[in-house]
Parts: structure tokens; sequence; C-alpha cells
């Protein structure tokens, strides 16, 4: 069962099994991101993150609260337990059972993006989020990185980054030059 071992904290927003924009049924939820292990008799064990980093509160869009409402509305059990993203059974999804339960191949072709990866979404909104302007340490926050060198895998150097570097080094010397 989710969340079920003593002594684990609650991380406090982490992960897809953690997002209830409201601060409904699903605040305090401990599934997101938990190292999953299956032992030999078969029973699957929800464990902590992997490091302090990954117990966190994320904040997220407000442009998807629509959309997470409405998953939890028609997919979600109302107890505080409950996971958010399930399979067919309503059991947990595993890395051996995800791609067959959500059609992913069908479902990635269908949107326009053949051979996309899931974690290709945490890359894209961790990039997004280093695009931001958001200092190093503000990102490895929101990832839940514990090193430098984790968090620098986000910070793509890109034309429209320049072009602002550029920008605003010409705003400091306008603001220095004398006035005519």
């Amino acid at each position: 069962m989710c969340g079920s071992q003593p002594g684990v904290p609650p991380p406090s927003g982490t992960g897809p099994q953690a997002a209830r924009p409201d601060g409904g049924r699903a605040e305090g939820r401990r599934c997101g991101g938990a190292p999953r292990r299956r032992l030999d008799t078969g029973e699957l064990l929800v464990g902590p993150p992997k490091s302090r980093a990954g117990v966190r509160t994320v904040a997220i869009p407000s442009a998807i609260i629509p959309a997470l409402r409405d998953h939890l509305d028609d997919f979600t059990d109302p107890e505080d337990d409950a996971l958010i993203f399930t399979g067919a059974r309503g059991g947990t999804l595993r890395r051996s059972n995800f791609r067959r339960a959500a059609d992913w191949t069908k479902n990635t072709k269908k949107i326009g993006f053949p051979g996309l990866h899931f974690h290709d979404l945490r890359h894209t909104g961790n990039t997004i989020a280093a695009s931001s302007g958001a200092t190093l340490r503000d990102l490895m926050e929101r990832m839940g990185h514990d090193s430098v060198r984790a968090a620098m895998i986000y910070q793509h150097r890109t034309a429209e980054a320049d072009r602002k570097i550029a920008n605003a080094m010409n705003d400091k010397i306008a603001e220095a030059l004398p006035s005519n």
C-alpha cells in the first residue's frame, strides 16, 4: 500500500502521486518519486526518495490545475493514501507495466511525439524551468537534486538566453551612460 511504511516522513507534494492543486485529498501523499523495490516474495516495497532533496514541495503552473482536478475527480479514489495514477485494475504502475497500461506508443504517436520516453517529460519541464532565469540553487531544489552536476544537465545554451544576457548588459550600460 502506498505510504504505509512507519517512520517515513510524507513528502509534501512530490511527484505525480501527490499533486492535489486545491489542497484537497491528495495533500501529503507519500508515493510520488518514491523508489519501489520488488521483494523475492513478489511484494512491492515503497521506500523513501533516493535523497533528502527528493522530499520537497514544488509549485505547479496554474494552467494545469483544471486537468489535474478532472483527473482526480474521474480516476482517483477519495482515500488520503489512494494512488493518483494506477493500472487498469487500480494497482500500482510499475516500470514493467507502465508502457502497456498507458498504451504509451499509440498515445505518443497520436499526439505527434512518437519515440517520446516518459522521462523526457521531466527533462522538458526542467529545461523550461532552467530557461526561466531561475538560479542553479532554485533548480536544484525544484528538481530534487543534491548535486550541481545533476542540475547542470538542464542548463542548455540557447540563442534566446544569449540574447537576454546581451539585452541585460545593454540595459546596464545605458543606465551608466550620462543622459544627453
